[in-house]
C-alpha cells in the first residue's frame, strides 16, 4: 500500500508540474508579444521592399530595419533613406493585393511580433529636399540641384539620369521632397506635382530612418547617411 501511495504522490506532482507549465505558457507568450509590440512601436520596425524604386541601394524582397528613435531627438537630413506613410494619391508600390484567408491572418499575427509584411500605405525613398530648400533639375543628363548646388548622387541606379523630367520646387515648411534611387522606376515626389500636396511629404508622416538591410544574408549591410 505504501508503494502505491508513494507512486500516486509522484504522479500527482508530475501532473501538477505539467499543469503549471501549461498555465505559464500563455503568460510567457503574452510577455513576449508585449515586448515585441513595444519595440516595434517605439524603437525598431522591420519592413519589406516591394518594388525596384530604390535599386541598387535596396532590392525587391530586402528586409530593412527602420529605427524610430533618432528623429525624436534629432532632425531629418538630406540623403536619409526614410519610410513614410504615403500622402493621399500615392499609389501602392506593393506587388499584387494583400493576402487573405489563413495567409493574411498569419501575416497579421507576424506583424504583431515585428515581422515585416507588405503594406499599401508605407513607402521608402531618399530625402533630397528639406523645408525651405529649392530643388530643381533642368532635365535628362543634368544634375539635381539643391539651393543652386549640384548634388553628388553616387547612389543613383547605374545608367539612370538624375531626373528624366525637369522640375523646380521650393519645399514648404514641415515638408520633404523625396526621390527613389532608381530614378527611371520610381513614382516619387516628381510624379505628384499635380496633386494637391504637389508631391511633398509631411515630416510628421515619416516612420523612421532605414539603418540596415537585415535579410537576405547575402545583402546584409548598414545604410549610412549620405
Amino acid at each position: 500500500m505504501t508503494e502505491v501511495h508513494e507512486e500516486s504522490g509522484t504522479q500527482q506532482v508530475k501532473r501538477s508540474s505539467r499543469w503549471r507549465s501549461w498555465l505559464e505558457l500563455p503568460v510567457i507568450v503574452g510577455v513576449a508579444l508585449l515586448l515585441s509590440l513595444l519595440v516595434r512601436s517605439f524603437l525598431v520596425e522591420a519592413f519589406v521592399i516591394p518594388s525596384g524604386s530604390m535599386e541598387q541601394t535596396l532590392r525587391v524582397g530586402d528586409r530593412i530595419a527602420v529605427e524610430k528613435v533618432g528623429y525624436r531627438f534629432g532632425s531629418i537630413s538630406r540623403g536619409d533613406v526614410v519610410v513614410f506613410h504615403g500622402p493621399a494619391g500615392w499609389e501602392s508600390e506593393t506587388s499584387g493585393e494583400g493576402a487573405g484567408g489563413v495567409l493574411g491572418a498569419v501575416q497579421t499575427v507576424g506583424s504583431w511580433f515585428g515581422l515585416p509584411t507588405p503594406s499599401d500605405d508605407d513607402f521608402v525613398k531618399r530625402v533630397i529636399g528639406l523645408p525651405g530648400d529649392h530643388v530643381e533639375c533642368a532635365g535628362p543628363g543634368l544634375p539635381v540641384k539643391v539651393n543652386g548646388k549640384a548634388v553628388a548622387e553616387s547612389y543613383i541606379y547605374p545608367g539612370d539620369d538624375p531626373s528624366g523630367t525637369p522640375f523646380s520646387v521650393t519645399v514648404p515648411p514641415g515638408d520633404l521632397w523625396v526621390m527613389g534611387d532608381h530614378r527611371g522606376d520610381s513614382a516619387d515626389s516628381r510624379s505628384h506635382l499635380d496633386d494637391p500636396d504637389r508631391g511633398f511629404v509631411p515630416e510628421h508622416d515619416v516612420v523612421g530612418r532605414a539603418v540596415a538591410v537585415v535579410w537576405p544574408p547575402t545583402h546584409w549591410r548598414r545604410l549610412p547617411r549620405d
